[in-house]
């Protein structure tokens, strides 16, 4: 870092970052550099350099193309030219100048110009004085930096061997010489200043220079360059704690090692503590309305002194408290030694036995390091109380919820058989719903979430109604799995035109219902009406829907009281971490603080700086009331089976049903006005327009219009894509029409950013050859689209773990075919396989026959949809009409 330093004849590569960028970034992310000056043909201009240890020679060293000197001094300027480059693009903006630039002076001007556009230094200002300040810079650079020196200097702190809590006895600072490339080899000074150390020759210097920069950065050992070969030095504990609290950081930067006693780490210090004895005072009645404790609950609890996690008694603390009035400093407690301030020590023994109230939420976020209990006085805010309690909350605050549940197989009432995994699914639920604590069941895709949440109505019966809110595209799927599992259970649902507006008769009275079902959509145009009832659990699923807590829908959701609140979702965060924040103030209020709160505690460490302590934390605040399971689970897929089914309801759009009504009432009148073969023609061809509609109206139209936001069955589609390519799985989406896919394929491209692979009849086998290799690759395509006449047989293709039949065949042996292209010989996981069915439509009608006599349907309709073409005219009516309005979606 010389004078002679030239910044001007490098060309640093633009095509991407290059080794020594990224290496530069690595400095200045570890704040690893000094600002300096250098003299150049065009003036003087500031500059940042990087600060390399002894440790980062095999970092620069991997840099070096040969071992020449000119490629030493290559590698050193191009780090240099991006080092500083990085830190004016870091430091843009800020300045240092507090008066005019002509009337500052030197030094200042040189601060100035480390961030300012131009890093030159005036040409107007004295030469001399420009050289002496470079020259001091230098000095001052060389003195606190690091250099590659063979060997270094450690300091071992070396506290006494006490029988008695004596705070006065001496401790010992030893000097000792490490050997840089072997770190094992460690020696003591004195074998240095008598030759006999196994160290370079340089090991007297190196020790000199340490021990020159132990006395200039801690003064406090000044005294070992009083002795002629200094080896160790007696100081007292407050030296010793002056010295590693204050310097240890300068001294590690400048070269020195440090051996600290083992317990520095996870030194103990005095602090105040709060005992929650769990009792309510609010009559077991919080603001949730429920019987079950609450986070706005009020808890009583004790202020006591604690050391260690062990209470201090009234005796150990008046002779603590009496220590530190002689001296601040390291005081010998109970066999080790402890930092005391005297000031604080007082403040806590005043406090000791105050009583107070508090909500969980306070005592909770207090017990995690998190701004929560209001402090006596005396006592700063920097000092977080530790709380301790008993009870549900001592389960919260020491993280043993989960262990404390017992798992609920099959309650009374219940249609089915429950899965290992799912009774603990349930047992969890219910356990948290009679605390009146909110639960995000995020469970992985498949593990039957709705299944749980059912199992949960049951054994966690209350009075009160449950409400059920969900997309529109699932508002089927729920109806016929709270049949199909619960049909004891009273459902209504509350969506589509007819259903009850304000004004109305009392929503409660008329809604007399054990669940009600309703959209986001319609939460948040009928929020005044469904505030009225006083819910007894409210159930958000797919709840990445109130991700954003601005939207009117999370704002209406947020509006409803229930006393016991349960989040279903696949994805409780998917890109931000304040989505986590919006879905957790739904459930429990006030658990993770203020949006502002959480946004300078977790958000920006995680998000910004990888911060993993933040990470740990967050885990710890919201791990009691988040349970996630994944199909990867050695203890999960055991309980699975091999293949899961399930069909998915989807809802028509107000212009899908207007044009799958038009096609129905024109079929009706010329099926009625003919016969024979022109009749049975005019019908199969009529089926398949219903179902392009089902499909999308763009599809039944051939218009190239744009297909977002006007198929209920391609919103279906989006939610289940998302969620596959983001946990990483492959998907195989499986049609009978060649033109739905060509607009699917079209889709998929823009809104993934990828195109899908796409096969269908005119597809050349050495292309479809292709497309199966590239499928299997793991970073291929994720995305399948196939033509179930072309791609239903003779593929293997068990890189998907899903399949998406987008439209029905309604032959069970074909779409099983279809479905065994993944779920086949060699498939090492389970395959979820999703069948799509447009709700209150033909679809609906033949899916419903299939399912009840699948043995029988195979053989009826196992040509196809021909037999659709023998029925009556009423008949017909029956199975193709448009049916309950409610299911329409809302636009």
């Amino acid at each position: 870092m010389g004078s002679t330093r030239s910044t001007t004849a490098l060309v640093v590569d633009t095509q991407g970052p290059t080794r020594v960028e990224m290496t530069a970034q690595w400095f200045v992310d570890a704040l690893r550099v000094v600002p300096g000056a250098v003299r150049t043909p065009d003036g003087v201009r500031s500059m940042w350099w990087p600060l390399p240890a002894a440790s980062d020679r095999e970092l620069i060293r991997a840099l070096l193309v040969d071992g020449t000197e000119a490629a030493h001094r290559g590698v050193a300027e191009q780090l240099t030219v991006a080092v500083d480059e990085l830190m004016r693009v870091r430091l843009a903006g800020r300045t240092v100048l507090a008066k005019k630039p002509a009337k500052n002076s030197i030094a200042e001007q040189w601060l100035a110009s480390l961030t300012a556009a131009s890093p030159f230094l005036p040409a107007s200002l004295p030469e001399a004085k420009v050289d002496a300040f470079v020259d001091s810079i230098e000095g001052w650079v060389r003195s606190g930096c690091v250099t590659a020196t063979r060997t270094r200097v450690v300091l071992r702190f070396e506290e006494p061997s006490l029988e008695t809590d004596d705070s006065n006895t001496t401790w010992t600072v030893r000097v000792l010489m490490q050997d840089v490339e072997e770190a094992s080899l460690i020696v003591e000074a004195a074998q240095v200043w008598e030759g006999s150390a196994p160290l370079p020759a340089s090991a007297v210097a190196d020790l000199l220079t340490g021990l020159g920069r132990v006395a200039q950065l801690a003064p406090e050992l000044r005294p070992l360059l009083d002795e002629a070969a200094p080896s160790l030095l007696a100081v007292s504990p407050d030296v010793v704690l002056g010295v590693i609290r204050d310097r240890s950081v300068s001294l590690t930067e400048a070269g020195i090692g440090l051996q600290l006693p083992g317990w520095w780490s996870a030194r103990q210090r005095v602090r105040l503590r709060a005992k929650a004895t769990s009792k309510r005072s609010t009559g077991g009645q919080g603001k949730s309305g429920g019987a079950g404790f609450g986070f706005d609950d009020l808890v009583s609890f004790t202020w006591e002194a604690a050391l260690g996690g062990r209470r201090l008694t009234k005796a150990e603390l008046a002779s603590l408290t009496k220590s530190a009035a002689a001296k601040a400093g390291l005081v010998h407690v109970r066999g080790e030694w402890v930092e005391i301030d005297p000031a604080e020590l007082a403040a806590i023994a005043n406090a000791v036995g105050q009583t107070g109230l508090a909500s969980a939420a306070d005592l909770l976020r207090t017990s995690m390091g998190l701004p929560g209990l209001a402090l006596p006085a005396g006592i700063g805010d920097a000092e977080t109380p530790e709380v301790i309690a008993s009870g549900w909350l001592g389960d919260l605050l020491d993280d043993a919820l989960h262990a404390t549940i017992e798992p609920i197989d099959n309650p009374p009432g219940f249609e089915g058989v429950l899965r290992a995994y799912q009774s603990r699914g349930v047992g969890w639920l219910a356990f948290l719903g009679r605390l009146g604590l909110g639960a995000c069941l995020a469970d992985d895709m498949g593990l039957g979430k709705t299944a749980q949440l059912i199992a949960t109505l049951l054994a966690d019966s209350i009075d009160a109604p449950t409400l059920v809110v969900c997309p529109v595209s699932v508002l089927g799927n729920w109806q016929r799995e709270l049949e199909r599992f619960a049909p004891t259970l009273r459902v209504k649902v509350h969506h589509g035109p007819d259903r009850l507006r304000a004004g109305d008769q009392p929503f409660a009275e008329r809604a007399s219902a054990d669940v009600v079902l309703t959209s986001y959509a319609i939460v948040a145009r009928d929020t005044q009406l469904l505030a009225e009832v006083p819910w007894g659990r409210l159930v958000l699923d797919e709840a990445q829907q109130v991700k954003n807590a601005g939207t009117a829908q999370s704002k209406a959701i947020r509006a409803l009281g229930a006393s016991r609140r349960i989040a279903l979702t696949g994805t409780p965060v998917e890109n931000r971490l304040s989505e986590l924040w919006s879905l957790m103030h739904v459930l429990n209020p006030g658990l993770l603080g203020t949006r502002t709160d959480f946004t300078r505690r977790f958000a920006t460490p995680i998000e910004s700086n990888q911060d993993q302590e933040a990470v740990a934390l967050l885990k710890r605040i919201t791990g009691p009331f988040i349970l996630r399971r994944l199909k990867s689970d050695r203890s999960i897929i055991t309980d699975l089976p091999d293949k899961i089914e399930q069909t998915e309801h989807c809802a028509m759009t107000k212009e899908q049903a207007s044009v799958y009504k038009a096609i129905v009432d024109d079929l009706l009148e010329q099926a009625d006005a003919s016969d024979g073969m022109a009749r049975r023609g005019l019908v199969l061809a009529g089926i398949s327009k219903l179902k392009q509609v089902c499909n999308h109206p763009a599809h039944f139209a051939r218009d190239g219009s744009s297909l977002a936001g006007r198929s209920g069955k391609l919103n279906r589609i989006e939610e289940l894509l998302d969620e596959i390519v983001a946990a990483g799985d492959k998907v195989l989406c499986f049609t009978q029409f060649a033109e739905w896919g060509e607009l699917l394929a079209a889709h998929f491209t823009r809104r993934y950013g990828r195109a899908p692979l796409w096969l269908h009849g005119g597809t050349r086998k050495n292309k479809r050859d292709d497309m199966v290799e590239a499928f299997g690759q793991a970073d291929g395509p994720p995305i399948f689209v196939l033509s179930i006449k072309a791609g239903g047989t003779g593929l293997n293709l068990t890189a998907a773990s899903h399949v998406i039949h987008l439209d029905r065949w309604w032959n069970p042996a074909v779409e099983d075919q279809a479905t065994d292209r993944a779920y086949r010989i060699g498939q090492q996981r389970t395959v979820l396989v999703h069948k799509l069915v447009t709700m209150g439509t033909i679809e609906e009608r033949i899916d419903a026959m299939i399912s009840s006599k699948r043995a029988l349907a195979a053989s009826v309709v196992g040509t196809g949809e021909e037999w659709i073409s023998e029925l009556s005219t009423d008949e017909l009516r029956d199975v193709i009409s448009l049916r309950d309005a409610s299911l329409i979606g809302v636009d």
